[in-house]
């Protein structure tokens, strides 16, 4: 049999909520992406917390808190160790990203499911790999190759390519193939029968229009400009560091050319660290983006007509007028964008602009129904300090917490005291006294202080062995190593109340750089409370709904689905009726093996094919002629299997003369890169009713079938045809060079 694979869902099937999923491969338990959605419901980590202990590796393929805001709460209650490798974007943006959302929470409810340290140590853990890297690894994984590839839908983005003997199993969800201002599309369509596709019908009934990309910015950029001039607002509430990115390339790139004044500002707790971390990534963006770069050293997220906010001093202290906000969290159930709606809904001259599907069940979602509610209920909350009583309640028991964990403490150090006491006492030495036995009355001294325990005050009886009785003494000397006095990491730890009174930075995973709203949010230790009201909001601005999301329509999906022609694929994430509809249409056209599992069913997608590891002896290795082929080097091999002494598989020199072989040509040409190979040779070459036209005599043309139902390559041949002449000669030499004689 083929490399074992199981499937097993986690959550995000049959709906659309947070992605994760346990793929076990030959014993070797994945998981791939550990999401959570902006209600942050435990009851849907459920199953992630029954195999978390069995968990080997993590992937992670976006940045967001569907692929990964479960992390930091899956490491602190479910035990979840194992390690997590992802791209550098996804690492450095996922970080920022669960911090806005846990200083958004924190500021309108105590919120306790995680800590700003539990994401640091989630984040601290992750191995960084670049695209394509190939990365080995080792001990139970042992044979196995992860590789990360662009998927197109967020900066650093991947579909995840698994690899053991020889058989490719690809995940792939979110991904784009479009190109846009600040990505390139994804390399999905480069995989070519893979043993098992992992993928999502998220889109799979969502077919868009063709419309170029800058007809759609413009379409964009219109609707807002219109809200503007007519004296009103335009908020986008907007994702922490993911789709935002293209947004505001795009207001950034028609603000400058159309020369606008209104004001834009981009507003998260951490939206500074965001842009200035995203400056850094340019060679994971697109090619117009890199090659800009290095031709005039201009970045495009050297932002000249938005201001970063990321605090709410800061926003409330904005000029009236008209102005636009791109504001946190795009599902409006937290953040700077909840509470700048419920500020602004009621006005008629005001625009809310979705740019991506509300996630279910959010305030997002339900004011993107048809038609839209005229009002809805929401919680306002806000954190105030506190006064009066209740301050003087907080202090009093802040006191009593404090006067309980000095009294532990020193109970625990007495105890420890004891214990080395009774270690270093030897009741055979004549030099020591045995104050236990013979003076149970000095425990009365401990009344005086725990420090005088072991002291005598007043006279004892010396043991008849004894020869010159000593006060106790003991020589606390330092432990040496090689390098000199060994340092305990504990004397040097900054107390708490230290940190109080003179701490005037922050640190963390971030490397110092955290925004000066969110570092004030962190060290402000002012005693507070939450209060919070329910208000009913008219909802009178305008509410209209543009595709940024950046994932493939339904019929892109499909049409890379039949070309990369899996031999099993497995369906996730997605509505019941688009997960149903996308296997009906890929068991007619793509493959006969469609699963789309349940909750916690696991699904055995084991390759048909059989696979085997074979010896190459040395004496048929000997007489094997190889040619390179790209990376590779391949070669006929004329041999017979037998066994080795340990009884592996080998193959064996044939006894007899071996058959001859016909001659195979192996690559795939493409005419018009042919084309451009030919003009690079000073061949005048022009395309001319489907054929290539290669200087006056010599014609080339493909004939054949160009490819197979599902997507596999047909047979095809490349004809020339001229005069026996020069560049007939010169050309045929030139066409064989494209290819690999065997």
């Amino acid at each position: 049999m083929g490399t074992s694979v199981q499937v097993t869902p986690l959550c995000g099937v049959y709906n659309e909520n947070p992605l994760s999923y346990l793929v076990s491969i030959d014993g070797f338990n994945f998981l791939i992406d550990c999401g959570w959605n902006d209600l942050f419901d435990p009851s849907l980590l459920q199953p992630l917390s029954r195999v978390a202990s069995t968990v080997d590796a993590v992937l992670l393929s976006h940045s967001d808190t569907l692929h990964l805001g479960a992390l930091p709460y899956a490491m602190k209650q479910f035990g979840l160790s194992a390690p997590f490798y992802s791209t550098e974007p996804v690492h450095r943006l996922g970080l920022l990203t669960m911090y806005d959302h846990y200083l958004s929470r924190k500021q309108v409810s105590d919120f306790d499911l995680f800590s700003l340290d539990d994401i640091d140590a989630a984040f601290q853990s992750i191995t960084r790999l670049t695209y394509s890297q190939n990365y080995h690894l080792s001990g139970k994984g042992e044979g196995i190759v992860i590789a990360p590839h662009v998927a197109g839908h967020l900066l650093g983005g991947t579909v995840w390519k698994i690899t053991k003997d020889g058989e490719d199993v690809i995940y792939a969800v979110d991904f784009n193939r479009r190109k846009e201002k600040h990505l390139n599309g994804t390399v999905l369509e480069s995989f070519v029968r893979p043993a098992v596709l992992i993928t999502d019908a998220y889109n799979a009934l969502n077919n868009q229009p063709p419309k170029p990309q800058r007809e759609r910015d413009r379409d964009f950029v219109e609707i807002i400009s219109k809200t503007l001039e007519g004296g009103g607002n335009v908020l986008l509430p907007v994702d922490t560091a993911g789709r935002v990115l293209e947004l505001l390339l795009v207001l950034e790139e028609n603000w400058s050319l159309k020369s606008l004044n209104f004001p834009i500002y981009f507003v998260t707790y951490v939206s500074a660290s965001t842009i200035d971390y995203v400056k850094s990534f340019l060679e994971w963006m697109s090619d117009a983006i890199a090659k800009s770069f290095e031709t005039s050293r201009d970045n495009a997220f050297l932002l000249k007509n938005i201001k970063l906010l990321t605090s709410k001093s800061e926003l409330d202290s904005v000029p009236d007028g008209p102005k636009v906000i791109l504001a946190s969290m795009a599902s409006l159930e937290a953040g700077f964008s909840h509470d700048i709606f419920v500020e602004w809904a009621a006005d008629v001259k005001n625009l809310v602009l979705f740019t991506e599907r509300g996630q279910f069940g959010t305030l997002a979602r339900m004011l993107q129904a048809d038609p839209p509610p005229k009002a809805v209920k929401v919680t306002m909350s806000r954190r105030v300090p506190l006064t009066g009583e209740e301050l003087i309640a907080y202090e009093e028991e802040q006191n009593r917490l404090k006067k309980e964990e000095a009294l532990k403490a020193s109970l625990i150090k007495e105890e420890e005291s004891k214990a080395s006491l009774a270690t270093d006492v030897n009741s055979s030495d004549p030099m020591v006294i045995d104050t236990h036995n013979k003076h149970p009355s000095l425990d009365g001294l401990g009344q005086h202080g725990s420090r005088f325990r072991d002291v005598l005050i007043d006279g004892f009886v010396p043991p008849s062995s004894s020869v010159a009785p000593m006060f106790p003494f003991y020589d606390n000397t330092s432990d040496w190593d090689d390098f000199g006095e060994v340092i305990n990491p504990d004397d040097y730890v900054i107390k708490d109340e230290d940190m109080d009174q003179g701490a005037t930075r922050t640190g963390g995973d971030m490397d110092g750089k955290l925004d000066e709203g969110s570092a004030s949010l962190i060290l402000d230790t002012t005693p507070s409370k939450v209060i919070s009201n329910e208000l009913t909001v008219q909802v009178k601005s305008s509410l209209v709904y543009m595709d940024y999301e950046g994932r493939s329509d339904g019929r892109s999906v499909k049409s890379i689905l039949a070309h990369v022609a899996p031999l099993k694929l497995v369906l996730v994430h997605g509505s019941a009726e688009a997960t149903e509809h996308l296997k009906q249409h890929c068991l007619k056209h793509v493959c006969p093996h469609v699963y789309a599992p349940q909750i916690e069913e696991t699904i055995d997608v084991t390759s048909d094919l059989c696979a085997y590891k074979v010896q190459l002896s040395e004496k048929l290795m000997s007489n094997v002629l190889f040619k390179k082929l790209g990376d590779y080097e391949i070669a006929w091999v004329d041999a017979e299997v037998g066994k080795t002494e340990n009884d592996m598989l080998s193959l064996l020199p044939i006894s007899t003369p071996a058959p001859p072989h016909k001659s195979v040509v192996v690559g795939d040409l493409k005419m018009a890169d042919f084309k451009q190979f030919l003009a690079s040779k000073g061949v005048k070459v022009e395309f001319a009713a489907g054929a290539l036209r290669c200087g006056e005599y010599v014609t080339l043309r493909k004939v054949g079938v160009a490819s197979q139902k599902g997507g596999g390559s047909g047979t095809q041949q490349i004809i020339i045809e001229g005069p026996l002449c020069e560049d007939y000669y010169k050309i045929r030499e030139y066409l064989y060079s494209q290819f690999y004689l065997l």
